[in-house]
């Protein structure tokens, strides 16, 4: 198993991004008709949805969020060492989104930059990378971003998944820090079954397909709705075991904002205080990975000073993973709309 103790680093700051258009499902009625659209709303539990508009990516939310948290901060853009951008909604095959997010910002040159290409498991996935670069030494200070379109990846024709996603960008903070308590991850795969969400055109395996329903989401709703009930509360026992922690120990449940009907489930199922997770997809949709973020800057109100977090994430691949973080009485957090009037380098 996939379970790791790193000490000695800090979450110094979490900003979030969302674009500024927000849609209404219940508008979809006259193309779905109203009764369906109102049964998909009330199981789901996603009723306004952030959207992008043609041309604006998941680097675009992502930088604005990182500027954002930068300026907070008061870190010198030469000060960060390392930079990571975990999206499945990249702005090209390559080259990677994550060096032009890095020109954006106006990075040295001796930063180390790269993509990770997880959706729905990146944002413990990023934490682990980025608090494993600093302890693994010459690096101070790294910022992991994680952004998401996936309001792209739908047909439009698809009720079942159109009217889940919305877009998001993120930004996360993390520094050295002797002080720091130290956090828990527990990270898993399952091959078996990629296929429960995938895009199965596009890429080289098929460049061109025939079929231009395979340019957009295919997704076996029961497939992974099995396999999010069988896996995630596995994932929460194996992790405050491991942690050393018990279910009252941890102040805030920060799940990837999926499917309400499924967080509920999923809550009720591990015994989790329903006050300790945070629902904010009905304001927002579902948006993947970053989801994870949203739900602390967006769920937590002002209590989340001195908290103790789990964090987890579980979808695509299929891959799962959760993660233990403290916030201390300094760290920051950041929610913003996306202007696309941010200067960049």
């Amino acid at each position: 198993m996939s379970l790791s103790r790193i000490e000695g680093f800090r979450v110094a700051g979490i900003s979030t991004c969302v674009p500024p258009r927000v849609v209404d499902n219940m508008e979809y009625g006259k193309d779905f008709g109203a009764t369906e659209v109102r049964k998909v709303v009330a199981m789901a539990g996603v009723q306004y949805r952030h959207v992008v508009d043609q041309g604006v990516t998941a680097a675009d939310l992502s930088f604005e969020a990182a500027a954002a948290l930068l300026e907070r901060l008061g870190w010198g853009r030469d000060s960060v060492t390392g930079l990571i951008l975990v999206t499945q909604s990249p702005d090209y095959f390559l080259p990677s989104s994550s060096c032009m997010v890095h020109k954006w910002l106006g990075l040295s040159d001796e930063c180390a930059t790269f993509d990770v290409g997880l959706g729905c498991s990146g944002y413990p996935y990023g934490l682990y990378l980025a608090a494993s670069m600093l302890r693994s030494g010459g690096h101070r200070r790294i910022l992991m971003l994680h952004g998401e379109t996936p309001s792209r990846f739908p047909s439009p024709d698809d009720h079942a998944t159109t009217l889940l996603f919305g877009d998001l960008g993120s930004a996360t903070a993390l520094e050295l820090s002797d002080e720091a308590a130290p956090g828990f991850f527990c990270l898993r795969t399952d091959g078996q079954g990629y296929d429960g969400l995938i895009i199965r055109g596009g890429g080289f395996r098929d460049r061109a397909p025939t079929e231009q329903r395979d340019l957009c989401l295919h997704m076996d709703g029961a497939a992974i709705f099995n396999f999010t009930i069988k896996r995630v509360p596995q994932l929460i026992h194996d992790t405050l075991q491991y942690a050393g922690l018990s279910i009252e120990d941890i102040d805030w449940y920060l799940f990837h904002q999926s499917n309400r009907f499924i967080m509920k489930h999923l809550a009720k199922k591990c015994g989790l205080p329903e006050q300790r997770v945070p629902f904010v997809l009905d304001r927002f949709g579902n948006s993947g990975g970053p989801s994870v973020a949203l739900a602390l800057t967006q769920g937590t109100g002002n209590e989340q000073r001195h908290s103790r977090v789990m964090l987890l994430g579980y979808g695509v691949g299929l891959s799962w993973g959760s993660a233990v973080a403290t916030l201390d009485p300094g760290a920051v957090l950041l929610h913003d709309t996306y202007t696309g009037k941010v200067a960049r380098s």
